[in-house]
């Protein structure tokens, strides 16, 4: 075994419950994330996605003055 492999190396049976719940949540965020980004930059979306870029400023258009204190 080189230094390398030996580096990389996962011992999946000494791996306890919190482990593999870290390693599964990392997986299935890693997957939602290039789904999202498939999502955004499809040119096909570009229309959508444009229209609602002003969301995050517009937060409390909705507020009246009471509201806002």
């Amino acid at each position: 075994m080189t230094n390398l492999e030996q580096y990389f190396h996962t011992d999946w049976a000494a791996m306890t419950g919190s482990d593999w719940t870290g390693l599964i949540v990392t997986i299935i965020i890693f997957f939602l994330m290039i789904a999202v980004y498939f999502h955004v930059f499809r040119p096909s979306n570009r229309e959508k996605i444009e229209a609602r870029r002003h969301i995050p400023l517009d937060y409390d258009d909705g507020l009246s003055t009471e509201d806002r204190k």
